[in-house]
């Protein structure tokens, strides 16, 4: 299958991260297929003052980028909250999508105490900026043994999105849906992948994910935390490799 008739992949980034989070899948597969990788709103180079007031304005966001890049269909990947993401693109035009990659991720709607540490969490970091929170989260966000240059860049990553707009998708986010009675009914091929040190979305979450969908594939990947796409980009892009080729497949 050529680059041209490939399905297209579009990936979906997490917080507080920009679409260079997924640089290792789209050198990968770039030359196979279309690859969209774009900022969400509010993030990286995504335009400022107009930050997500709901959560689902984010796939609405996805949906207007595939019709203005003339995307009738693709395989949407999403990480964290990216998966979240996706998730509600497929609430909203399942025709669109012909298979799901759900990263480090969960499908429940928040808790009222997630809502609460959501909230606060949005206040402090209009009050003090990115750099507290983001030293502190570091290494959950990826493996303490992490390679450095693999550290440099997820910080780099968090400190450079803006505190606003970091504080708007954490607003969104606490208000989300819940997509547990969802997965059930997704009739595409979906790929669930989690780092086996993952702690914000343990394997445990992965699991209850790959139960609930009819057609999936569980990839635990050993030597990784939060963002097994970056720091294990071999392993994953071997998996997803594997899962686009079935997609591809099926078309």
């Amino acid at each position: 299958m050529t680059a041209t008739s490939a399905i297209p992949l579009v990936l979906v980034h997490g917080h507080p991260f920009d679409h260079t989070m997924w640089r290792p899948q789209t050198e990968a597969f770039s030359a196979s297929r279309p690859v969209l990788a774009p900022d969400l709103r509010g993030y990286g180079t995504a335009p400022a003052g107009y930050p997500v007031e709901l959560f689902e304005d984010f796939a609405r966001d996805i949906e207007a980028l595939l019709d203005d890049q003339d995307v009738p269909a693709c395989v949407l990947a999403g990480l964290s909250m990216g998966g979240q993401i996706v998730m509600d693109c497929y609430r909203l035009f399942p025709e669109r999508i012909r298979g799901l990659v759900l990263a480090d991720t969960f499908p429940a709607a928040e808790t009222p105490e997630g809502v609460r540490v959501r909230h606060a969490m949005a206040d402090r970091l209009l009050r003090e900026g990115m750099a507290g929170y983001a030293g502190e989260v570091l290494e959950k966000m990826v493996a303490p043994y992490a390679a450095a240059e693999v550290k440099a860049h997820v910080l780099g990553m968090m400190t450079a999105t803006r505190p606003d707009s970091a504080a708007a998708a954490l607003r969104a986010r606490a208000a989300r849906s819940d997509h547990r009675e969802l997965l059930p009914r997704v009739t595409v091929p979906a790929l669930v992948v989690v780092g086996a040190d993952d702690t914000y979305t343990p394997v445990s979450d992965a699991e209850a994910m790959h139960a609930a969908l009819p057609e999936s594939r569980l990839c635990v990947i050993e030597g990784a935390a939060h963002l097994p796409n970056l720091e294990r980009p071999a392993e994953f892009n071997a998996v997803l490799g594997e899962f686009l080729a079935q997609v591809d497949a099926r078309s």
